[in-house]
């Protein structure tokens, strides 16, 4: 079972990586956290990524794809693994499938989380963090019970910056630039599913599974 998490930041990929991996009992891979995890322990390709990210650039797709082969060659990715949010291109799609034909492992299913623009606007700016516990909050799905003050210490609330309008419609026009391609690019492969991300947490789970059992 091995599938990749497709759709705009917002949609819900994480939250649904989380409970099917949990389910089936195969690892959630997030870049991000890889890319982290590889620079906390210095690995080879973390040293080489931190080079990128210290300077502030991108890392190269070829990196970012050694650092996921690195994480699915484990011994815990036997019975599958969750990409969430990778690939982020199309060059980063096609170098992924040489690097699974290599260790002769193939993508099962591509689930990708269909949502309007506009309900991802509301949902991530409605975003709160408390700038004293970290505690997260969102206005819609799970407010505070005193608006502007944290439910667990009395902190603050406060909008972080990657929340506001103007960054979350400038990440949708990159994901719409680069990452959207891969809509089309997977449903000629025949792998696309496509999941209603707007339907509750529970909802959303029960069709991801429909598909699996399928």
């Amino acid at each position: 079972m091995n599938f990749v998490f497709l759709g705009m930041p917002g949609a819900g990929k994480g939250t649904q990586a989380k409970i099917i991996s949990k389910k089936y009992n195969i690892p959630h891979i997030s870049t991000g956290d890889i890319l982290r995890e590889a620079v906390a322990n210095k690995t080879e390709l973390g040293i080489q990524a931190k080079k990128y990210m210290d300077e502030g650039a991108l890392v190269p797709d070829e990196l970012v794809v050694s650092l996921v082969k690195e994480r699915i060659i484990q011994p815990d990715c036997e019975k599958g693994f969750i990409l969430d949010g990778f690939p982020r291109n199309l060059e980063q799609a096609k170098i992924l499938e040489e690097m699974l034909e290599e260790i002769k492992k193939t993508l099962d299913a591509v689930f990708f989380f269909s949502l309007d623009e506009e309900v991802v606007v509301k949902r991530l700016t409605a975003r709160r963090v408390c700038s004293n516990c970290g505690a997260v909050y969102n206005m819609i799905y799970n407010p505070p019970k005193v608006e502007g003050v944290c439910d667990i210490c009395g902190g603050r609330l406060i909008t972080r910056d990657d929340d506001k309008e103007e960054t979350v419609r400038n990440r949708l026009r990159t994901y719409n630039k680069d990452t959207a391609p891969l809509i089309d690019y997977y449903k000629k492969k025949g792998l696309l599913y496509t999941i209603d991300a707007s339907l509750s947490v529970n909802d959303v789970t029960k069709e991801i599974e429909r598909h699996i059992k399928k």
